[in-house]
């Protein structure tokens, strides 16, 4: 068991459904095979604060259908100084944890590796992001149960959009990526998708308007990402009226409600197989991975490649959402 007596596990960064679950899982897994478990509150923040607890399995009950993360999460801009980090270690020392689990994104994997790098500690990275971002997973927690929410909001906005005709840009989360207004378009029939991924290459909503959109609708729902990179929906409604006052338009921002609610039985299936594959990698030797899933089989990736490779976007779905607006 490569001298492992204590594992710690935090989650840091944004919340996803499903967080919860991988814990529970992380937990149980640990206790069945005889290792202590130890939960850092607040992420990076809290480890460097020594804010450290026991996980027992009473504990982890009852928490697989909860959104959120009991053990709260935070960003911390100390740990990305080497004072900090250093702190975080201490605590890791004084607390006898020998190993760690992080469940985040991009950003709480990058910390990991550092931080494993710089101590000689065993880590193994859970990707937990709504964005479904990180390279070497086909899904990562949390990613299904928003889509089922943006779908939900969609349908709703759809009745109301139907009665006018209106164009409706729905805002999504997805900064830097556009997995969810990509396929939440296609799931919820929506007319179109702007995303950041080709924001730079073209207009896509200027492409829209002069190739016929909405000739054959009378109203159009659009679904857009966060990202600078498109202009927001704030920013695509106010060029619509600048550039073509005669469309009456809407605008929708989702904002959190897509990291809450309870975890759908994909999210709550995949984090507890990835809870359970994350003490294993430990119990063999494996450190600075991530746990993924590919063709429904769990795959360990090096944190360097998870989070330093892109993952790409299947611009033949743009032509889907196209083919089928019509």
């Amino acid at each position: 068991m490569h001298n492992i007596s204590c594992i710690g596990i935090l989650t840091s960064g944004g919340d996803s459904p499903g967080m919860n679950a991988a814990i529970r899982a992380v937990a149980r897994t640990a206790i069945f095979n005889g290792i202590a478990v130890k939960g850092i509150m607040r992420g990076y923040k809290g480890l460097i604060a020594g804010e450290v607890r026991l996980l027992t399995t009473r504990d982890v009950s009852n928490i697989i259908q909860q959104g959120g993360t009991m053990l709260k999460s935070a960003r911390s801009e100390e740990f990305r100084t080497a004072e900090g980090r250093q702190r975080a270690a201490e605590t890791m020392r004084r607390e006898g944890i020998d190993a760690l689990v992080v469940i985040g994104g991009d950003g709480s994997l990058s910390g990991a590796r550092i931080f494993a790098a710089e101590y000689d500690i065993p880590a193994v990275g859970i990707p937990g992001t709504i964005d479904n971002d990180l390279y070497g997973t086909d899904m990562t927690i949390g990613y299904d149960t928003a889509l089922n929410t943006i779908v939900e909001a969609v349908d709703k906005i759809r009745d109301t959009a139907s009665s006018h005709e209106r164009i409706f840009f729905v805002e999504v989360m997805g900064r830097d990526a556009g997995f969810l207004a990509l396929y939440g378009a296609v799931a919820s029939g929506a007319e179109a998708a702007i995303i950041p991924e080709i924001a730079a290459e073209t207009d896509q909503f200027g492409e829209l308007l002069t190739t016929g959109f909405r000739s054959t609708k009378n109203s159009s729902i659009v679904l857009v990402a966060e990202s600078e990179l498109t202009g927001g929906a704030i920013g695509l409604a106010e060029r619509v009226r600048r550039e073509y006052p005669q469309y009456d338009v809407r605008v929708t921002i989702l904002g959190h409600i897509q990291r809450g609610g309870s975890p759908t039985a994909a999210d709550r299936i995949l984090a507890s197989r990835m809870g359970e594959a994350a003490v294993n990698a430990l119990l063999e030797g494996q450190r600075n991975v991530m746990v993924g899933i590919a063709d429904d089989r769990l795959v360990y990736v090096p944190l360097v490649k998870a989070i330093g490779k892109s993952k790409l976007i299947d611009h033949n779905v743009l032509e889907t959402i196209k083919i089928l607006s019509i």
